[in-house]
């Protein structure tokens, strides 16, 4: 079967290869074999002794050409078939052609593609050598690609990326390569493909040109460096400026109270209280410049801590009434009964915000007074806090420069008046990192409105408090006698969300007429209308009001009063004690009027333990002079020490010797020793012999939040910030008696 398999197969080559000689062979066959049958049959029919039969003759020419014609008809048959079959390859040849010729198009058409992208695109082998390389590649390389093909050519690497791995395994980072064109950045992206079923996968490398984009990031890392350091040295030069200049400052006004705590004549006296004052406001715009450093830094933090509402916003009012009634305005607080009794934000920067503009509604209002009304906003768990005054208000052009940097509403206020203008460009940075807003309303010449927005969550233990426990007054009469102003107002205001039917009465005849009219629960009597006036109108009100109560001012709560009145209350008036007073039991009589006591109990500064030991390391004279004179007249024993060194060494001393200090009082910049390690070092001692810890208290001029944390790191247990005077250091020693980090 193989042997005659090869035999066509060879006959057929040699058909292929030589037609001529084998169309010979064929034809000279048929010839011959057609010749000799039709020779022999004639031959044979016209022998004599052939039997030649012309019937059998008939029989067997029709049974052959029967069989010729059978022949024929399978031959056509054949021929058909073989027919059909060649149009289905004909049409099947031409869809083999079509799509050869798609593929050849689409094959075209990447290979333009791939030739064509701006991207380099290079496919090497297992061997590193390349086998297909883009246009872009080799221009790039400054080759023709039939110089490439096959040569491990690459591109010199002067500086390599970070690389990273993805999922899929492609590599994926950056080069920069020396070019013809000079050195370029290059984003590769590398993975292997496989073109062929059966042959190995090849490297395909796609590399995009980021030089640009690169350079621009490196620009803009280098500008934020920059900008960096550049806020950094600002920093510790504000940081050492500060430092410098409280320290000074410490010794001026520190000296200058201590002189004013000895015998005087009254021209000393005004000149040395000058100085105090001159000091104190210098320290006011040290501290407004650290803000605004703090600020410009980025370095402004805000806590999320709960406190309370009502208490916050009385406290200020409490603070600025004594600068308030030295004006003669009134200065009054009004929070809405709706709001929580907790919130949740920064109660410092908050506070910080209020004094100020509160501040300067004091500092430009000359007659009548200044409110701090406190009500729900517009949007949920928002608070609004305005601060109204009557004073010179702001032209409508100046109202949008006020907010800026060292700007104020014109040269005339800032002649008459005074400052930096930089409070309400503090103000209002603190207000948006805060997330709010602040607005302001003003007419020149009929005071002005500063609104400032806040989204004040409540505290998760007080939602759905008030501020206080509010008194039922439904139905009750309540006479207020006063001035018209604003604090009258608020006050009427109240009593009226209490229920109170409230009567304003300014005019002293009009409420002598008015007290017999009816039974009033209680009568309000300002003595700001004068002791005789407010002493007639308690007795003429004796027969005919349950409550007598009397407003006073702190300067005038411990004058004498008449017996008439049940109680007092001091303005700037808390709603708590409003409350409380009008909740009392009828004819609750006070005739001493002796103080309120305070809500809650604290230690003072008086019961802190006299004649304690204390170590106190200061390296300026004027101020370790100051720290001695402010200790011994507490009554304390001062040892100063210079420099940090003298200050390990006494301390160590006085442990050693059984008479360990108190107290040690370290200023933070000292040579030779800073009181950072040097407090490190007095910690590190007391860990290893253990006994009783020493508090350290740090001096310091810097207020920055990084300052303050060195200090707790180093493990002193609070800090007093210069300049420093004798209530400052009173309160610093009680509240150290009251955490009993120290022995009294």
């Amino acid at each position: 079967m193989g042997r005659s398999f090869r035999i066509k197969v060879r006959m057929r080559r040699f058909r292929r290869r030589h037609p001529r000689v084998a169309f010979a062979i064929r034809s000279f066959m048929i010839f011959s074999a057609t010749f000799g049958g039709a020779y022999g049959f004639i031959a044979g029919s016209r022998a004599e002794k052939s039997g030649y039969d012309p019937n059998a003759f008939a029989i067997g020419a029709s049974f052959l050409f029967a069989l010729a014609c059978l022949g024929l008809a399978t031959l056509s048959m054949r021929l058909r078939f073989v027919n059909k079959r060649l149009r289905s390859l004909a049409t099947h040849n031409e869809a083999l052609v079509d799509r050869n010729w798609e593929l050849k198009e689409a094959e075209e058409r990447a290979r333009s593609l791939f030739e064509s992208q701006s991207d380099l695109i290079v496919l090497r082998d297992t061997q590193g050598r390349i086998t297909f390389a883009n246009d872009a590649y080799c221009e790039l390389a400054g080759q023709a690609r039939s110089a490439l093909i096959g040569t491990r050519f690459d591109f010199d690497v002067l500086e390599q990326g970070d690389s990273a791995l993805e999922s899929n395994g492609t590599r994926v980072h950056d080069q920069r390569i020396a070019t013809p064109i000079g050195a370029r950045w290059i984003a590769w992206r590398e993975g292997f493909v496989r073109l062929d079923a059966g042959q190995p996968a090849e490297l395909q490398s796609v590399g995009r040109d980021v030089t640009d984009r690169t350079e621009t990031e490196r620009a803009l890392s280098e500008a934020r460096d920059q900008a960096d350091a550049a806020n950094r040295a600002k920093s510790r030069f504000l940081a050492m400026a500060s430092h410098e200049i409280r320290t000074p400052l410490n010794g001026i006004i520190g000296m200058s109270s201590l002189l004013l705590d000895t015998t005087l004549t009254p021209e000393q006296t005004t000149y040395a209280r000058a100085v105090k004052t001159s000091g104190e406001a210098l320290t006011a715009l040290i501290e407004e410049l650290l803000d605004y450093s703090k600020i410009e830094a980025g370095k402004l933090d805000l806590e999320q801590r709960p406190f309370a509402l009502s208490t916050l916003v009385e406290e200020i009012t409490e603070l600025l009434a004594p600068r308030a009634q030295a004006k003669n305005l009134e200065i009054a607080a009004y929070v809405d009964e709706r709001l929580p009794l907790d919130v949740v934000g920064d109660a410092a920067r908050l506070r910080q915000v209020l004094l100020n503009l509160a501040g300067n509604a004091i500092k430009f209002t000359a007659h009548g007074g200044v409110a701090l009304i406190v009500e729900p906003g517009l949007w949920p768990n928002e608070i609004s806090f305005l601060v109204r005054d009557t004073g010179i208000g702001i032209a409508p052009e100046a109202q949008s420069r006020i907010f800026r940097e060292f700007e104020q509403a014109d040269e005339r206020v800032a002649r008459t008046y005074g400052g930096t203008g930089l409070g309400l460009a503090i103000s209002e940075r603190i207000v948006k990192r805060m997330g709010g807003r602040i607005t302001l309303e003003s007419e020149p010449g009929r005071g002005s409105t500063f609104e400032v927005s806040i989204s004040l969550a409540p505290a998760q233990a007080s939602t759905g408090q008030t501020t206080f426990p509010s008194p039922d007054l439904t139905g009750n009469s309540i006479l207020l006698i006063a001035a018209q102003g604003i604090e009258a107002s608020l006050i009427a205001r109240r009593l009226e969300r209490w229920g109170g039917q409230t009567c304003t009465v300014s005019d002293v005849d009009v409420a002598l007429a008015l007290l017999p009219e009816r039974s009033w629960h209680a009568v309000l009597i300002d003595r700001a209308l004068g002791p005789e006036v407010a002493a007639r109108l308690g007795d003429a009100a004796r027969s005919h009001a349950v409550q007598r109560l009397v407003l006073l001012t702190p300067a005038t709560r411990h004058e004498p009063l008449s017996p008439a009145f049940t109680g007092y209350l001091v303005k700037p008036l808390r709603a708590a004690s409003l409350a409380a007073r009008l909740s009392l039991a009828p004819e609750v009589a006070s005739p001493e009027l002796a103080p309120e006591p305070p809500a809650e109990a604290s230690v003072t500064p008086s019961a802190v333990t006299k004649g304690l030991s204390i170590l106190v390391a200061e390296d300026n004279e004027i101020n370790a002079l100051l720290m001695r004179s402010l200790l011994t007249r507490l009554g304390h024993r001062v040892v100063i020490a210079t420099h940090g060194e003298a200050a390990l060494e006494s301390w160590l001393a006085a442990k050693s010797a059984g008479t360990p200090y108190h107290l040690v009082l370290m200023d933070i910049q000292m040579p030779q020793l800073d009181g950072i390690e040097a407090a490190m070092r007095i910690r590190t001692h007391e860990a290893g012999e253990g006994g009783r810890r020493t508090p350290i208290l740090a001096l310091t001029a810097n207020t920055l939040v990084e300052d303050r944390y060195a200090c707790f790191e180093a493990g002193m247990d609070g800090f007093l910030i210069k300049p420093l005077d004798r209530e400052k250091l009173e309160e610093a020693l009680a509240g150290l008696a009251a955490s009993r980090h120290l022995a009294v």
